[in-house]
């Protein structure tokens, strides 16, 4: 099994920047995948960066350039830095982990973008 949890969410202005954390209870490099996902108000969860044991990365098109994920293997943790943060980026983001062909889910963290 696997426990995640976040944390690095608030309040934040347009063109602002936060950096969310993810640890989990176990060795990264033997979790498949790891990923940050989204759900904004009222809407569908979405993929937003993820990264492979191998350190593989990948990002949705509307982040590319404003948002890196990256890992402190030591620690355990995820990152995901986000830059240039719009309004469209208020959201609840969860963290995610695919291991033992399992997927493991942590609590999320809010994450509002506000004048």
């Amino acid at each position: 099994q696997v426990q995640l949890v976040e944390s690095g969410g608030g309040l934040v202005q347009p063109g602002g920047s936060l950096r969310l954390s993810c640890a989990a209870s176990r060795s990264i490099t033997s979790i498949k995948i790891m990923g940050w996902y989204r759900q904004p108000p009222g809407k569908q969860r979405e993929l937003v960066a993820r990264i492979t044991e191998g350190g593989i990365t990948y990002y949705e098109d509307s982040v590319k350039g404003r948002f890196t994920i990256s890992r402190d293997i030591p620690k355990n943790t995820v990152y995901l830095q986000m830059n240039s943060l719009k309004t469209e980026d208020t959201a609840v983001y969860l963290c995610k982990a695919i291991y033992a062909w399992r997927d493991y889910w942590g609590q999320g963290t809010q994450v509002t973008v506000s004048s």
